[in-house]
């Protein structure tokens, strides 16, 4: 890379920007301050790389600045990342040659650095006394250094020479060598000390126990150390500790006073607040967590004091709160392959995921596994299952407690402050760790719950009080909770609490109080569910219960009320479309529930049927159809064909029938389903709608697009009646009726309908449902067909997006789009992409369908096309040829599938220079499809303009006028005549047919 190019005299006289490693900022200040003091213009640059980052493009990206770039060379800074060595060299051998003379460096270690570092030049400050040190950064940047040795402290306000201490220094921990990010809360603290008012500069970390807080506060001292001259650490969570040791400063300042520490503590403070004989002072109360009594002890004056604590309560003593979060991901795992070398990105990814990025647990637990052989995932499940994992922690010598111990010990304090905070921390364990609804704690009766939360949860005072002391310690999160105007009034309040407090909490608990604070959250997830899984205003209430579902214990539970909502709830899931999380969470029940239910009983009917419309969502259609008919034929055995649960498993079998394109026999029983739901609720009720719109997707399957349509629009009408027009099972409806329309070749007609439709659709069940992809699906092949292509590209691009993110790339609609926007874009767009994409969707089909599957057949026609445009025409042809056999073996010789393989097969000979055959397939072709479409639908009118090519290519060109010159007209009524099809066939370029697969 090529920076702006500067002459050599332009660059020394020029600006500096001193990039260096967070850890290094000491030494970036005290180069900047003595660059600034000859006048050199001075930028400070923090450099930033992560996992994802280039390391070319961070190092570019200096050369961006005017002037000249030194950089502050350490270990640190090639450990951002982190990075290998080799890889730092590779980006420095082709960044620094080619801007030499950008480049200038200093090096403020001893350690080894990567060897292309060699490159810049650097001049070593490592070990030096601050004048030569200062003479040597002042030569390596061609200014004159005559003169320079100056006060090693910057004079009265500049930085000390970072390798030497304040001259009052006292008890601060060793520096940790493995300190991570934590940038942006250094960043805040330090800005907050700069703009403070004297006698304000205040500021508590707070935060849970292990978070890291004190890590933080030594690692400020040694980077902003060198801006103080007395930096003084006290433990604090004693009142009489921190006063013995605020006194202990007395000596060090110089003070003279008497023997009792009371005396000196006093002269202390005093000596603080006016600023003698120092007025650049930090000092850091560490473990500060009561501040009710100590508050009166803080110093104050001109001079900043820094505080941890777990207790938010400082924020009430005139102190600046900043909260310390747990490790974001990068950070802890940047963090474990430091403490633990063998592990790799993914092992560390893991191990955070486990221990919820808490910087004490992955301190002590990639201690323990860097000692060990123990395979990460095989310690990992240790740790779930709760296992003794303890003795091997590797405490640090700084913090010689795990933090088991550590969240005891609060767990101790809060039992003796505040008991009632306790109890709700119990109760809040068996909900699984992420946001609760507060709303879900207090909406239960009170005679449901046991007498020691009876009064917690019927005195509001009581339970306020209770969460303000758990938020006060950190133990919880309290924050309120976005809600949509469609929900119910009440609290929206949710608390959360890390991982690693449940498991504290749960290990503190007896087998007796498991049991019983879990079945009262068990209860209190019961009485949440609206028990209307099909009404999309309740999914929230849904998605509110899902999450704690395990964790509760519901799914082992023997109290049918509690089943009942769990099956509700996966209801929700298949109708919203997570269905990975319903399929967990139906294998979980369906290892339990056997044990807990007589055999035959209905409920175990019904998670079966659950579980299978979740696994048929998601492509498992052999599977599927194993189990359902498994248990229609069990069903109908014990119950007789006129019962629901006999209809129902009849309807889900009809369903995986239709998937695996055994069509007629799915028709047959899709129309018994419908009969005997009639009888039994009503032709009107919605279970009988449910069947008749199964038999409708089953006509369009068959092709029968005319009998598909009327019978989708009559059921759409009686659900608009029955239901509402907004109900998630009209707007399908609708969509089907629209897609109908399309393949009846009334495209502006469908286009209309389908806008609508996707509008609602979008609104009533969100972007992202999968039934809102499916009419969008629908929505842009309207637009293609009706020859709005720059509407249908933007669609089906933006929807391929989604789907792959939203569903996954293997799920059916994420196949089936790929496979229509591969057909676009072999016309209209990127030929290579139209490729990758079907070659994908073809390679899907077979894999999850076989090849004699209609969708394989079709699919495999497309690609036959793709090859065709790539100028591979003989591999063209037997694809082609082959996709017609199998259509014809799989639907007949008169589907519509059959008839467009058909018409790519005529292109297909008459490219091959076989004209009299092109000609025998077009005639019989266009027959066949004039039965079975009408003489007038789009794909007739193509088929009898390849006829019309194929007579002329045989010279009987009277026949081919007349039949080109019909169709032309029919086509221009039909479509228009600006329509992409008619204005192709005007121009004689031959038609084609793309296969589009069905929702079945």
């Amino acid at each position: 890379m090529a920076g702006g190019r500067s002459t050599g005299a332009a660059v020394a006289r020029g600006p500096v920007t001193i990039s260096f490693a967070g850890y290094n900022r000491a030494w970036a200040s005290w180069i900047a301050d003595r660059l600034e003091r000859r006048g050199v213009q001075v930028a400070l640059q923090r450099l930033d790389i992560t996992p994802e980052s280039s390391i070319e493009d961070a190092l570019g990206d200096l050369l961006l600045f005017e002037g000249r770039v030194l950089i502050v060379l350490s270990e640190w800074y090639f450990r951002l990342g982190p990075r290998s060595h080799e890889e730092w060299n590779t980006a420095l051998r082709r960044i620094v040659p080619p801007n030499s003379e950008r480049f200038a460096a200093v090096s403020v270690t001893p350690a080894a650095l990567p060897s292309a570092a060699a490159a810049l030049g650097a001049a070593d400050l490592w070990g030096l006394g601050a004048p030569e040190a200062e003479r040597r950064l002042l030569t390596r940047l061609g200014i004159d250094a005559r003169g320079s040795a100056g006060d090693p402290r910057g004079g009265a306000d500049g930085p000390r020479f970072p390798l030497e201490q304040p001259g009052v220094w006292g008890s601060v921990p060793r520096r940790n060598t493995r300190f991570t990010g934590r940038e942006e809360v250094l960043g805040e603290m330090h800005q907050h000390f700069q703009q403070a008012n004297p006698g304000a500069g205040v500021v508590t970390l707070f935060g849970l126990s292990g978070v890291g807080k004190t890590h933080i506060a030594t690692e400020y001292v040694y980077r902003f150390g060198p801006e103080y001259d007395v930096v003084w650490w006290v433990r604090a969570a004693e009142r009489a500790t921190l006063r013995e040791k605020l006194a202990g400063l007395a000596p060090a300042l110089g003070l003279v006073t008497g023997r009792e520490y009371g005396e000196r503590l006093r002269a202390v403070r005093d000596a603080l607040r006016r600023g003698e004989p120092y007025g650049r002072w930090l000092v850091v109360l560490d473990g500060a967590d009561q501040p009710d009594d100590i508050h009166d002890l803080v110093p104050s004056g001109p001079g900043h004091v820094l505080i941890t604590s777990q207790n938010r309560e400082w924020g009430e003593h005139n102190s600046a709160l900043i909260e310390v979060p747990v490790y974001d991901r990068v950070e802890s795992v940047a963090f474990v392959r430091r403490r633990a070398p063998r592990l790799d990105e993914a092992d560390a990814d893991k191990l955070a995921e486990a221990l919820g990025d808490l910087a004490l647990a992955l301190d002590q637990n990639a201690g323990a596994l860097n000692d060990s052989n123990t395979p990460v995932d095989e310690y990992i499940e240790l740790l779930r299952h709760g296992a003794d994992i303890e003795p091997g922690l590797k405490v640090a010598a700084d913090f010689q407690m795990t933090y088991y111990t550590a969240f005891s010990i609060l767990l101790n304090r809060l039992r003796e402050d505040k008991p009632e905070a306790v109890d709700l921390l119990r109760l809040c364990v068996f909900f699984a760790p992420g946001p609760i609804p507060v709303r879900l704690l207090r909406d239960l009766p009170i005679r449901e719950v046991p007498e020691q939360l009876g009064g917690l949860m019927d005195d509001p005072l009581l339970w306020n009080s209770a969460i303000s002391k758990l938020a006060q310690w950190s133990v919880i999160q309290s924050d309120p909770q976005e809600t949509t105007a469609e929900e119910s009034v009440g609290s929206t309040e949710v608390v959360q609490m890390h991982r690693l407090v449940y498991q504290a909490v749960r290990a503190d608990m007896r087998e007796e109080d498991l049991n019983t604070y879990s079945r009262v959250v068990r209860k209190i997830l019961a009485a949440a569910d609206p028990g209307r899984p099909s009404d999309t205003r309740l999914w929230p209430r849904y998605a509110e219960i899902v999450p704690h579902l395990e964790s509760s214990g519901a799914l082992e539970s023997t109290n049918p009320e509690i089943q009942g909502m769990v099956l509700n709830c996966l209801r929700y899931l298949y109708l919203s479309g997570e269905y990975q999380t319903g399929l967990r969470i139906a294998e979980t029940a369906t290892g339990q529930w056997p044990q807990l239910l007589e055999a035959g009983h209905p409920r175990l009917w019904d998670l079966v049927h659950h579980q299978a419309n979740l696994m048929r969502a998601t492509g498992d259609y052999a599977a599927t159809e194993a189990i359902d008919r498994a248990a229609y034929e069990q069903l109908l055995a014990d119950r007789g064909d006129r019962d629901l649960l006999v209809l129902r498993a009849a309807g889900s079998l009809a369903a995986d029938l239709r998937s695996l394109a055994r069509y007629e026999e799915a028709l047959s029983l899709s129309q018994l389903v419908r009969e005997g739901y009639a009888e039994l609720v009503g032709a009107q009720d919605s279970l009988t709608l449910n069947a008749q719109n199964n038999i409708a997707l089953t006509y369009r399957l068959l092709g029968r697009y005319e009998d598909a349509m009327m019978l989708d629009q009559d059921t759409m009408e009686a659900r608009r009646e029955v239901l509402r027009d907004r109900h998630n099972w009209t707007l399908s409806s609708e969509n089907s009726f629209a897609h109908d329309l399309r393949l009846l070749g009334r495209y502006d007609q469908a286009t209309s309908v389908q806008e609508r439709n996707c509008e609602i659709h979008r609104t009533v069940l969100g972007a992202d449902n999968p039934q809102t992809l499916r009419a969008e699906h629908n929505l842009a092949l309207c637009y293609y067909r009706g020859g709005d292509r720059p509407r249908a590209a933007n669609l089906l691009a933006r929807l391929m997006e989604r789907c792959e993110r939203v569903l996954g790339d293997l799920d059916p609609l994420t196949v089936r789009v790929a496979a229509t926007f591969s057909t676009f874009e072999r016309q209209h767009g990127d030929l290579d992409r139209a490729r990758f994409l079907g070659e994908f969707a073809l390679r899907e089909y077979r894999a999850q369908l076989g090849d004699d599957h209609p969708f394989t057949a079709g699919t495999l026609g497309n690609h036959g096309l793709i090859l065709r445009a790539a100028g591979e025409r003989q591999q063209s042809q037997i694809e082609i040829e082959s996709s017609l056999v199998a259509m014809t073996r799989a639907v007949g010789a008169d589907h519509p599938w059959t008839l467009g393989c058909a018409l790519n097969a005529t292109g297909a000979r008459n490219f091959a220079g076989d004209p009299e055959s092109a000609a025998e397939l077009s005639r019989s072709t266009a027959e066949r499809a004039t039965g079975t479409l009408g003489k007038d639908h789009p794909l007739t009118l193509s088929c009898r303009i390849a006829l019309a090519t194929d007579l002329r290519n045989l010279r009987k060109r009277p026949e081919a006028d007349k039949i080109e010159e019909e169709a032309l007209a029919a086509l221009s009524a039909t479509l228009g005549p600006q329509h992409p099809h008619t204005v192709a066939a005007r121009s004689r370029t031959r038609p084609y047919w793309d296969f589009e697969p069905f929702s079945s």
